[in-house]
């Protein structure tokens, strides 16, 4: 059974930097393509980054890239979000996702295994 745990959230700063990470448990994981979403209140989860374990091949959303970079640890099963020159908009709850195969999916519904989501907030 695979298990997603996001850490990493909190208050910060617009401008600043926060790493969010995702503890993997349940792979191996070198079949997956790992994802991360966000979400506001009163609107569809939105694509934010993604990884495909076995290449490295990654995508971004157009609002988060040269900002957001996301990576992975083999040793550690952990998947990263590094995001910098935050923004206000940034704000939400951020979730990783995971779905065996190494095609990248922008929709949440294509994604069967999901951690419980951490808070990012940006003030200005």
């Amino acid at each position: 059974q695979v298990q997603l745990v996001e850490s990493g959230g909190g208050l910060v700063q617009a401008g600043g930097s926060l790493r969010l990470s995702c503890a993997a448990s349940g792979g191996p994981f070198s079949r997956y393509t790992m994802v991360w979403f966000r979400q506001v209140p009163g609107k569809e989860r939105e694509f934010v980054a993604a990884i495909v374990w076995s290449s490295d091949n990654t995508k971004y959303a157009d609002s988060v890239m040269g900002r957001f970079t996301i990576s992975r640890d083999n040793a550690k099963s952990t998947v990263y979000l590094q995001m910098t020159s935050l923004k206000p908009e940034d704000t939400a709850v951020y979730y990783c996702a995971a779905e065996c195969g190494d095609s990248i999916y922008y929709r949440s519904t294509e994604y069967d295994y999901w951690g419980q989501g951490t808070q990012v907030t940006v003030s200005s």
